[in-house]
This record gives structure tokens, C-alpha cells and sequence, in this order.
């Protein structure tokens, strides 16, 4: 079990944020292993600070993490925690055939949206005079358990949906903290981001479908060729490779009507 392995918990019967207390305790000294997990959160969020609906018997959990190498290998982090949720919800579920990664931090049930993954990283003093910054990261790991937002402008869904043996947040924490530390031990502070790529691709939604990338200013189109060998998204377009580093992805091209793009 994580705890049998050095990894401490702090369990929280409601916070703002897993991801701001983790912050927070980063911020007073705290350098990790460390579980930050909620039973509720009262401001949760995702990625560009987007709303995370965050009810009673979902799973909320962030782990604090340093000494985990290098600062530029730690976007690689985002993958290895896809990874491990898609192993931890197997082991939780038994169901091997209907979780699926969408890129580049969603977790999908049946291709609704099930949970995501938030990865922050916070600068921290050293005392080395050679080195005086390093960085600590911060997984943060939502997943719908009992209940599901409604009112989205994409499908979401909880783990409930799959029927009696669903598990709760508990069980499925237990098994997702197995599963990332496990998965931590395969990647070796990026020396071993090969097979995480190569897991985090065969559990890939959408691979080799056209799909839609919504960027800050624009919106391309293209076959999801595959994640190169640092995590960029490769996009195969009419006008050759698109690599991209960050972005909305969804499935199929824009339809087009008689008053134009839809």
C-alpha cells in the first residue's frame, strides 16, 4: 500500500482545492510524499481555472511530490498519472475495455468525461547556492464516483453509471495510490517515459481519428497521429504535421451548413 511505502495522507473532510492546499503546504515547508485527499471541495478547478463540480462522494485527491528530477521532465507527470488512473480504475473495476485518456488530462468512461488530472508545479528555495530553486509537483486527481455535473457543455459521467460493483472513492483511491507509485517507479524521473508513452497510448482516445483542437487563437483539424516522445500532441493536417503543446480536443470535423462553419 502507498502508506506501507513512505507516502503520508492527510485527509480532509472539506477544503477549497486539494490542489491549493497542496499549494499551500508546499508553500509552509511541505516537500512530500504527501496525499492531500477531500471528501468535498468548495472551489474546485481544472485546467485554465475552469470550475471542477465537486459533490460529496467523489474522489479529490492531490499528491505532493518532489525530488522527482529534473523541472523539464515534469510535464511528463500529467502522462504517468493517466497511466496510473487508467490501471487503478481496472483494478477497481475489473473493466478492462471502457476507460479511455483523452488528451491531453481527461479520463473518460465509455467516452463521457469521468475525471481529469490537474498538474501544478511550485518553485521552492533549495539553500544551494548552486542550484537555489527546485521544483515540487502537485498531481491533482478528480474522478466522478457517485454523481456526475450536469448541465455541461460536454457528456459527463460517474463511476456509478457501471452499476452495484461500482467503487466508491475510497476503494478507488486505494487502488489509484497503489497504481501511481507503481507507475512513478516505471518512469525514473523521465529515464523511463518511453513505456509510459507506449501505456499511455494504447488507452488513447481518438487515435488516428479526425479531430478538432481549439487553441487560444485558432482551431485545427487533422488526424491524431500520436503523442511524440515528450507528450506534444502530433496532429496530421491537410498542410502537414501540427505539433502541439497544449489545447481542447474533441472528435470530428466542424460541420458545415448553409450560413457557413458551424
Amino acid at each position: 500500500m502507498a502508506r506501507a511505502r513512505g507516502v503520508r495522507l492527510l485527509a480532509l473532510e472539506s477544503v477549497d482545492s486539494t490542489n491549493d492546499e497542496a499549494r499551500r503546504l508546499i508553500e509552509a515547508g511541505e516537500r512530500g510524499p504527501l496525499w492531500v485527499v477531500a471528501a468535498r471541495q468548495t472551489r474546485g478547478h481544472g485546467r485554465l481555472g475552469r470550475e471542477w463540480i465537486s459533490p460529496h462522494g467523489n474522489l479529490h485527491a492531490s499528491l505532493v511530490l518532489g525530488n522527482f528530477g529534473e523541472a523539464a521532465v515534469a510535464p511528463q507527470l500529467g502522462f504517468v498519472a493517466g497511466v496510473a488512473a487508467m490501471r487503478g480504475l481496472r483494478a477497481a473495476t475489473g473493466d478492462a475495455g471502457r476507460f479511455a485518456l483523452k488528451w491531453p488530462n481527461d479520463l473518460l468512461l465509455d467516452g463521457a468525461k469521468l475525471g481529469g488530472i490537474l498538474l501544478e508545479n511550485v518553485g521552492v528555495p533549495t539553500g544551494d547556492a548552486r542550484a537555489p530553486r527546485a521544483s515540487v509537483a502537485i498531481i491533482g486527481l478528480g474522478v466522478n464516483c457517485a454523481e456526475a455535473p450536469r448541465d455541461l457543455p460536454f457528456e459527463a459521467c460517474a463511476l456509478a453509471s457501471i452499476g452495484p460493483n461500482a467503487p466508491d472513492a475510497a476503494t478507488l483511491f486505494t487502488h489509484l495510490s497503489d497504481a501511481l507509485l507503481d507507475t512513478l517507479d516505471l518512469w525514473r524521473g523521465g529515464e523511463g517515459f518511453a513505456p509510459i508513452r507506449d501505456a499511455w497510448l494504447a488507452d488513447a482516445a481518438y487515435l488516428g481519428a479526425h479531430i478538432r483542437v481549439e487553441l487560444p487563437r485558432e482551431t485545427v483539424e487533422g488526424r491524431f497521429a500520436t503523442i511524440d516522445a515528450i507528450g506534444r500532441l502530433v496532429l496530421a493536417t491537410r498542410d502537414g504535421e501540427r505539433v502541439i503543446e497544449a489545447g481542447d480536443v474533441s472528435l470530428g470535423p466542424r460541420q458545415t451548413t448553409a450560413g457557413g462553419v458551424a
